[in-house]
C-alpha cells in the first residue's frame, strides 16, 4: 500500500508566518524547502499572519526575497482585516487614530477612512495594532480617544511575538496596558483566533478541506478549531511540549511536528490516545507515565492523547532510560 504524506489529504495549507516560515525577518531553518516541496507538488498555500506591522505586498516582498514566490493575495494580514471591519462600522472619510505601524495607517486610508494623528481632535475610532515604534505618547492618545466614546479595534490579542531571543511583546500586551488604564477591552478584536483570516484563505482557494499551521495554541490552533478546520502545530515559535500537554480542549492540534517538513511525514495520524509510534502512556494517580521507544515526537503525541482524554495532571514520568530520556529531550523532566 502507498503510503500518503500529511498534506496530501488537504487541499489548502493556511502558514501563520511569524514562528512558522520566519523569526522576525530570517527564515526558520527548513521552511523555505518544505515550501518549495508543496510548491512542487501543487499545493495551494495562503499566509495569514496577525502582525499588522506589514502590509500585504511588504510580506510577500519578504517571502519572495527569502526564496519563496509569493503574490500579495496570498497574504491576508490582520491590518486588513482590522481596516475592513472600520469600513464596515463607520461611514467612508471617518477619522481613525492609528496606533500601530504605517501598514496599518495605509490600510486604513485604503478602506476610505482619514488616520490621525496623536493630537489631533475627536476620531471615531482607535484600532491598535503591533508596530515597533509604538510607545507611550499613542498609548495615551488611544485611553483618552476610548474614553471618550471612540470605537476600540484591535487586529491582535497576541501577548508575545517570537525572536531568535525568546518571545518579545507583541500587540496583546500592549492592548493589555490601553485596557489597564481604560477599564475595559477592546469593542472588536479582528485576528486569530477569530476564524475571520482563514474562512477568508478559504474563500479565495475554493478550499473544503484546509489545513492550518501555526505555532501558537491560543490564536492559530484555537482560530482553526472556531473555523471548524485541522490544524498542525508547529515547534519553532511559541508553544512547547508542556504548553501542549495542557491545552484545553478549544487549543487542541490535529497534528504535531518539529517544523514545516512535518507536514511530508507519511501516514501521520491525528493525535490519539491510542498511542504512536512505539509509545505507550497512562495515568498513574496524578501523574502521566510513558514506556516504550521511538521518535521523541512520537513520545509527545502519545502523551498528549492520554492527557487530554484523562483531564489535568500533576507530573510527568518515565519507565525506563528510553522514556526517560525522550522526556528530557522534550524538556519535560528535568535535564
Amino acid at each position: 500500500m502507498t503510503s500518503r504524506a500529511l498534506v496530501d489529504t488537504y487541499d489548502l495549507v493556511i502558514l501563520d508566518l511569524d514562528g512558522v516560515v520566519y523569526l522576525i525577518d530570517q527564515p526558520i531553518p527548513g521552511a523555505v524547502e518544505a515550501i518549495t516541496a508543496l510548491h512542487r507538488r501543487g499545493v495551494p498555500i495562503a499566509y495569514a499572519t496577525n502582525n499588522a506591522s506589514r502590509q500585504a505586498g511588504e510580506v510577500a516582498d519578504l517571502l519572495t526575497g527569502m526564496g519563496i514566490p509569493v503574490a500579495a493575495d496570498e497574504v491576508l494580514t490582520s491590518a486588513q482585516a482590522a481596516a475592513a471591519a472600520l469600513a464596515e462600522r463607520h461611514p467612508t472619510g471617518s477619522r481613525v487614530l492609528v496606533v500601530g505601524a504605517e501598514a496599518l495607517r495605509e490600510e486604513v486610508r485604503a478602506v476610505g477612512l482619514v488616520p490621525v494623528d496623536v493630537g489631533e481632535p475627536a476620531p471615531r475610532a482607535v484600532v491598535q495594532g503591533y508596530g515597533p515604534g509604538v510607545g507611550w505618547p499613542e498609548l495615551a492618545e488611544a485611553c483618552v480617544a476610548i474614553r471618550a466614546g471612540a470605537d476600540w479595534v484591535a487586529t491582535n490579542p497576541d501577548a508575545t511575538l517570537p525572536s531568535p531571543r525568546g518571545p518579545l511583546p507583541g500587540n496583546g500586551a500592549l492592548v493589555a496596558a490601553v485596557r489597564t488604564a481604560v477599564g475595559r477591552g477592546p469593542d472588536l478584536v479582528v485576528g486569530k483566533p477569530a476564524p475571520v483570516l482563514f474562512a477568508t484563505a478559504a474563500e479565495r482557494a475554493g478550499a473544503v478541506r484546509p489545513l492550518v499551521v501555526g505555532d501558537r495554541l491560543d490564536t492559530d490552533i484555537e482560530g482553526a478549531v472556531r473555523a471548524g478546520m485541522d490544524s498542525l502545530l508547529v515547534l519553532t515559535g511559541i508553544a512547547g511540549p508542556r504548553m501542549l500537554l495542557a491545552a484545553p480542549p478549544h487549543q487542541r492540534p490535529t497534528y504535531v511536528t518539529a517544523d514545516l517538513g512535518g507536514l511530508f511525514e507519511p501516514d501521520a495520524a491525528p493525535i490519539s490516545a491510542a498511542g504512536h509510534g512505539g509509545w505507550t502512556a497512562a495515568r498513574r494517580g496524578d501523574t502521566l507515565e510513558l514506556r516504550g521507544q521511538g521518535d521523541i515526537l512520537d513520545a509527545l503525541r502519545t502523551l498528549c492523547g492520554v492527557a487530554w482524554s484523562d483531564g489535568p495532571f500533576g507530573s510527568v514520568t518515565g519507565a525506563g532510560p528510553r522514556a526517560v530520556e525522550a522526556l528530557r529531550r522534550l524538556g519535560l523532566v528535568a535535564a
